[in-house]
């Protein structure tokens, strides 16, 4: 392992920390509306599938029972 002086370390990382490219407010705002539209969907989506099978089951156990 190669020992590292605390302040290159804190150097090197500032340096990296500036080549990031950070999104912007309107990037973050519509990936956030995206996700909570996205999270909507699939929960409309497992409601109704969780329906389905549901009636299924009981008109098929109601058949049998």
């Amino acid at each position: 392992m190669i020992s590292m002086n605390p302040v290159q370390y804190i150097q090197q990382v500032r340096a990296e920390v500036a080549k990031v490219v950070w999104p912007t407010r309107k990037e973050v705002l519509l990936t956030t509306v995206m996700v909570f539209v996205m999270s909507a969907v699939t929960a409309v989506f497992f409601a109704v599938v969780d329906i389905l099978i549901r009636g299924g089951l009981q008109t098929v156990l109601g058949a049998f029972g």
